[in-house]
């Protein structure tokens, strides 16, 4: 089981760890490590993997994807080579990519919070990028005026400069509150037993296993580019930041 480090700390950038398996690449197919604690974060939710590194002594990898098997947690590896099970390797996070990231995913929270404050509605599904994203809301249709009045209220969120906050509650006391799950389908696994809350004070709280920025603040300028419909009741807003 792998010990997930960004879950306590965004921030954190570089760590040691132990590499606990390896899996041989097929033909093209580069190498792969397990290792015993990441901060690396996997592929999930709709927030992509982190990219960097691994290093034992002089030895170097570029970290190229990251995916969840399980409880364990695969780097992929480009570069000649692997980790020997055993080795303590030296792991660096990409942090530009990182942090923009964490401001797309905070942004969303953002958006999400003012959605529900002002109308109350569940958001359908939504992806990432760095910098952009999309998100799908239960609209049916979207109310006149709404880019301009979500970017408005988004970039006032962001000026507020609320801090933001990680806690854990059992997962009977966290699935009891619907105000944490804020999509239309809980996307929460069973076998979590602890469920991470993210905590936008004063605007948002969501059940959330994804990585923040420390403030609103930090989340820069926000536009809507684009609404769509995507059927009956979803309808699409695409957003970027700058």
């Amino acid at each position: 089981m792998t010990d997930l480090l960004f879950l306590t700390d965004a921030y954190l950038t570089t760590f040691e760890a132990a590499v606990t398996d390896v899996a041989t690449g097929d033909g093209d197919q580069p190498a792969a490590v397990a290792l015993d604690r990441s901060a690396f974060y996997y592929t999930s939710g709709g927030q992509p993997h982190d990219t960097g590194t691994l290093a034992v002594d002089d030895r170097l990898w570029t970290v190229s994807s990251v995916k969840r098997d399980g409880a364990t947690i695969w780097h992929r590896l480009e570069g000649e080579g692997a980790p020997l099970v055993g080795d303590t390797v030296t792991g660096t996070i990409d942090w530009d990519r990182r942090h923009d990231l964490m401001r797309t995913h905070t942004a969303l929270h953002i958006l999400c919070g003012v959605i529900w404050n002002e109308w109350g509605v569940s958001v359908t599904g939504g992806n990432m990028e760095p910098l952009k994203a999309r998100m799908d809301f239960e609209f049916d249709p979207l109310p006149d005026g709404f880019a301009d009045r979500i970017t408005a209220l988004v970039n006032e969120e962001i000026a507020a400069d609320r801090p933001i906050e990680v806690t854990f509650l059992p997962r009977a006391e966290a699935l009891s509150d619907d105000a944490l799950i804020r999509t239309k389908v809980s996307l929460i696994p069973e076998s979590i037993s602890e469920i991470r809350v993210v905590d936008i004070v004063g605007l948002d709280k969501q059940a959330d296993g994804g990585t923040h920025v420390a403030s609103t603040a930090a989340v820069g300028h926000f536009s809507v580019t684009k609404t769509e419909s995507k059927g009956k009741g979803n309808k699409r807003v695409r957003i970027q930041l700058s």
